[in-house]
């Protein structure tokens, strides 16, 4: 059984460019609903060269929340922005434009209950 850290990967993995999810939602889809500050302990923790795309996940409320890491808010902008992501100077964005909901199929791939939706 994979572990949770593992879980997170495969879903950040699945995360298309363009794209985002939110801590919570990568949680819930990692089969640990509450564990939306882990999730973010995790990323942050990936070695900076990692082809993890990180900068797809952020805040439920749409904004980049990046703290404490070697990471920079305006790095995880930048990138969104490269993706087509339209980023306010605020950090702030229309994260129901972009989320990514999983669809049938790919809950399967993730070894997922069609039950766990966002």
């Amino acid at each position: 059984m994979p572990s949770f850290k593992e879980n997170v990967i495969k879903v950040v993995n699945k995360i298309p460019h363009g794209k985002v999810m939110s801590y919570g939602q990568v949680a819930l889809y990692a089969g640990f609903p509450r564990g939306a500050r882990q999730v973010g302990w995790i990323l942050n923790k990936l070695d900076y060269e990692s082809k993890v795309p990180w900068w797809r996940v952020i805040n439920n409320a749409g904004r980049i929340s990046i703290k404490g890491s070697e990471y920079l808010p305006i790095e995880q902008k930048e990138k969104l922005e490269s993706e087509g992501v339209k980023v306010h100077d605020d950090f702030t964005f229309d994260i129901e434009k972009y989320r990514y909901i999983p669809k049938e199929n790919e809950f399967i791939e993730l070894e997922m209950d069609k039950g766990y939706s966002f």
